[in-house]
């Protein structure tokens, strides 16, 4: 099926291993993305060196600048708008948004296990690993959405499972989820690309491939 290129804007707020990891899978023809904009929520966060690198447009907009979340979020989102940005993905971005109108079911995110387990305010990054583990399931991995007002929360687009090994330390587990997450979040895109995600409340249908092909990450 014939993708479209998307144009997004990119939320950062540290390392920005998933913008990294996104530009590599456009060079390589893996995902249909422009990358309009680069928005760090830190002067301090190290990914804007990517963004930099491949001259692409980047600002830092904090937090301690505006009265409200509101405020903030409102302005982070217009500049998005702006550029012209069809869908904004968090990327490791540390703040809760307040999505404006434009951008409901537009705002994509990532989290590194089955919603709604381990999910919500203060599960990010290793903590979650280290709760899988904790808890003793069997069964982790990767869960991509559209974002509400909520942590973690929001219609889900898909999941990946990754099962949890008997031997697993929070450094095995997480090495072993980071790049099924980050298959999870090309695949994503590429079903938006092709027009076959449709939210239905808190549901997510995914329209089958008008050519009989599956969406490939590969």
């Amino acid at each position: 099926m014939h993708k479209r290129i998307l144009p997004v804007a990119i939320l950062i707020s540290g390392s920005g291993r998933t913008l990294r990891d996104l530009l590599k899978a456009v060079d390589e023809g893996r995902v249909p993305i422009e990358v309009r904009l680069v928005i760090a929520s830190t002067p301090n966060a190290s990914g804007l060196q990517h963004a930099e690198f491949r001259c692409i447009p980047a600002e830092v907009i904090e937090r301690r600048d505006f009265n409200s979340a509101e405020e903030y979020s409102a302005a982070i989102l217009r500049r998005c708008q702006e550029v012209g940005a069809e869908y904004v993905i968090m990327a490791g971005f540390a703040m809760l948004l307040t999505i404006t109108p434009e951008y409901q079911n537009r705002v994509i995110g990532s989290h590194p296990a089955l919603a709604p387990a381990f999910c919500g305010q203060g599960y990010f990054g290793r903590r979650v690993h280290a709760a899988v583990l904790e808890h003793g399931v069997k069964v982790t991995g990767c869960t991509v959405f559209f974002l509400d007002q909520q942590y973690n929360n929001g219609p889900v687009i898909l999941q990946k499972a990754v099962p949890v090994e008997p031997d697993d330390t929070v450094e095995k587990l997480e090495a072993r989820v980071l790049p099924v997450e980050t298959e999870a979040l090309i695949e994503a895109l590429c079903l938006l690309a092709e027009d076959r995600v449709v939210v239905q409340g808190r549901r997510v249908r995914i329209l089958p491939c008008k050519n009989g092909q599956e969406t490939g990450t590969g």
